[in-house]
């Protein structure tokens, strides 16, 4: 790395350890956010994927099956295989449930004698999961008072990947998300329009330094502390929150400096767009806080959202983000199992790197 850049680098954070406003969004804004999120917001989901093994094969099993298949809150996935592939089903998000109907079922039905279903659930969403653990319930009860049954037959409901059901299991990993593009698109984006307003652009232009050196110079910094205030919010989502870390902790590390250097192309766009601090401001929180809070599944289930916004949140960094960052501490995936995600988040990268170091080099020479 070249001396030049060196300078501008600590020429940077020279103003951000003297700018009192820049310290308190990058370190006061996220912790607030982690405890009020993390304490305070639960929601539910709209739509359960439900697998069901029927090994019973019966009218009165078909029956059951039915109240699920009919109702509004169930999308019933028929799933021929061994039940321990059912965990597959979850960790690849296909499923959100599972249901296993006993070879026996309807012959204990029949003799009046305690009959059991199985129930698996993933609890990545604790607030999810209880709503399904709800819903179901309300189905099991329909098919006993059409059936007339006095007495319920025995449900065991197995709780996958959160037992405890704790909401910060769910909601913790999202602000992973939720910081980590806070920081880079909006700082970012501000600090180059500051210079924009200022005059010292020129001042910087005048000297021997070239485009690319000047963007490395500015942006570096704001990886950095992007990427050590992700660390911050995964540690005290471990130690203090109790979420697991049930994956490889160098994948998420470099997931975390994937989704960095998307969300950090994303504020050299908008910087190259703003000629005010007060207009990158606001065009960093409407392209990437609002997005990553609003569509990416952080705080509303993407499934529950309308078809319009379905199909816009594909173009929101934060949804796969979120999947990686889920997937790997509360379900231990890897890269084989988040290939997609992870492909998504360079593509994005690329593409709005090359649009922003296109218009950066435009704006310079204009």
């Amino acid at each position: 790395m070249s001396t030049r850049i060196l300078a501008l680098m600590r020429k940077e954070f020279i103003h951000i350890r003297r700018d009192f406003r820049t310290l308190l969004i990058i370190f006061i804004m996220p912790v607030l956010q982690l405890f009020m999120f993390g304490y305070a917001i639960n929601m539910e989901i709209q739509k359960i994927h439900l697998a069901v093994i029927d090994l019973a094969r019966t009218p009165a099993s078909a029956d059951l099956i039915r109240n699920f298949s009919g109702s509004q809150y169930f999308s019933v996935i028929f799933f021929d295989a061994q039940i321990s592939a059912i965990a597959r089903l979850f960790q690849k998000r296909r499923a959100h449930a599972a249901l296993i109907v006993p070879a026996d079922f309807e012959e204990t039905l029949v003799r009046a004698a305690p009959t059991s279903v199985q129930i698996l659930i993933d609890a990545g969403d604790s607030n999810s999961a209880q709503a399904m653990r709800n819903y179901i319930e309300a189905a099991i009860q329909a098919f006993n008072f059409e059936r007339g049954l006095k007495a319920p037959f025995e449900v065991r409901t197995t709780i996958q990947y959160n037992p405890a059901l704790k909401s910060a299991y769910f909601f913790v990993p999202g602000l992973v998300a939720l910081i980590l593009m806070m920081i880079s698109a909006l700082l970012t984006s501000i600090t180059i329009a500051r210079e924009k307003e200022t005059g010292t652009m020129e001042q910087i232009l005048v000297s021997p330094v070239r485009p690319l050196e000047i963007i490395l110079g500015k942006v570096v910094p704001y990886i950095a502390l992007a990427f050590m205030d992700g660390v911050i919010v995964l540690l005290v989502a471990h130690f203090w929150f109790g979420v697991p870390v049930q994956g490889s902790v160098l994948l998420i590390l470099f997931s975390c400096l994937l989704f960095v250097f998307v969300a950090l192309a994303i504020g050299l766009l908008i910087s190259t767009l703003a000629q005010t601090q007060q207009v990158a401001m606001m065009a960093a929180l409407m392209a990437s806080m609002l997005p990553t809070v609003m569509l990416s599944g952080f705080i509303f289930p993407v499934a529950g959202l309308p078809k319009l916004l379905q199909f816009i949140s594909n173009l929101v960094p934060a949804k796969y983000f979120l999947q990686i960052i889920r997937g790997m501490m509360l379900k231990g995936n890897t890269a084989s199992e988040l290939w997609q995600q992870l492909t998504m988040l360079a593509v994005m990268g690329l593409f709005f790197t090359v649009i922003s170091a296109k218009r950066f080099k435009m704006k310079l020479e204009g």
